[in-house]
């Protein structure tokens, strides 16, 4: 399949040919969206031609900026984990935020309801992030919950944002665990993280020898539950619950959730700018929600890759310190009154 000449329509458009955004085609069933990222063909000629289709997020010259899209709105902020807000590390036990990093994200959710949606489970990626303001989503989306503190410091105790739409799935994720950790015992670098309502069997440490061995036990615990699924993610397997549920989803359900609170604070809907940011291939179910349910208008997807890829994302930023540098922008385009921000 070939999207090479396939244009974009919108008043914003500055593309004539490029990715399939809000078009790719329609995963079967069971499989997330993302699933087709793999299914179309390179779109670009060289690394200039991809950033036509993909501009950097800080770039401050050329038509259709970042801060055109995002300008008079109040933005709602939601970022990926690993790999967007941390590099990927060798040991996923040891991926620690950056003090600085942790401060930008900060400043970010004193300015404009913001997110954290991660593979990770809900209480990992929290113990990491060391927020309590934040909105965090965990499982990819499978585990939700809103802040537990305001800004300022004051106690939340509302749990109406709590959703967990395939409860069902902790249990059985507890079996995946255990038989994956027996199983694998003896290949060395395996790795075997539970994410509570999905698995995640690293391979990252794993050689190339023993990593056919590695999946293929993945493969036969997926394959003995019709319940079970396995996605591809950055040197990992990802055994998740087969439910029509993904970040995109949990994007989806978190801005429904915060519309009817934002408009008692005076902002309608239509001044409400979804940024998600993300580097891996599930983050594309959530730059797809976005092209699907809002457009450049509403919302932008922002990809975290050093090079060239398909992505459904708008944007691009190049590493993490771009990311630091980006979160950065967005707390200074507030305080110009550019964008707009929360009441404090």
């Amino acid at each position: 399949m070939s999207y090479k000449d396939i244009g974009r329509a919108g008043p914003l458009e500055i593309r004539t040919r490029g990715p399939p955004f809000g078009g790719l085609p329609q995963a079967q069933a069971g499989m997330k969206r993302s699933d087709s990222i793999g299914t179309i063909e390179k779109y670009w000629d060289d690394d200039a031609e991809w950033y036509e289709f993909h501009p950097n997020a800080l770039a401050r010259e050329g038509d259709g900026k970042f801060k055109e899209l995002a300008m008079g709105k109040l933005l709602t902020v939601f970022l990926d984990y690993d790999g967007t807000l941390t590099p990927i590390v060798d040991e996923p036990d040891k991926a620690f935020m950056d003090d600085e990093v942790r401060e930008a994200v900060r400043q970010c959710a004193r300015r404009f309801p913001t997110a954290i949606i991660s593979g990770r489970s809900r209480h990992k990626v929290s113990q990491f992030v060391q927020l309590e303001e934040l909105y965090y989503a965990g499982s990819h989306g499978l585990d939700i919950a809103g802040p537990t503190r305001t800004s300022d410091g004051t106690p939340i105790t509302a749990t109406a944002l709590a959703h967990q739409p395939a409860q069902w799935a902790r249990d059985v994720m507890d079996r995946v665990t255990n038989d994956l950790i027996e199983k694998t015992r003896d290949i060395p670098g395996a790795n075997i993280e539970h994410n509570m309502f999905c698995v995640s069997a690293h391979y990252r440490g794993v050689s190339d020898a023993d990593r056919p061995r590695f999946q293929k036990i993945v493969d036969e615990i997926v394959a003995s539950d019709e319940c079970l699924i396995k996605h591809d993610g950055k040197m990992v397997w990802e055994v998740r619950p087969r439910v029509a549920w993904d970040k995109g989803k949990a994007l989806s359900y978190l801005r429904d959730a915060l519309i009817p609170d934002l408009a008692k604070k005076g902002f309608g809907s239509e001044e409400v700018f979804t940024v998600y940011v993300g580097d891996d291939v599930t983050d594309e179910d959530a730059f797809m929600e976005i092209n699907e349910k809002l457009g450049d208008h509403l919302g932008v997807g922002v990809l975290v890759s050093h090079a060239p890829k398909v992505s459904a994302a708008k944007f691009s930023l190049r590493n993490t310190p771009e990311v630091l540098q980006f979160l950065t922008t967005l707390s200074k385009l507030a305080d110009a009154g550019e964008v707009k921000t929360l009441p404090r």
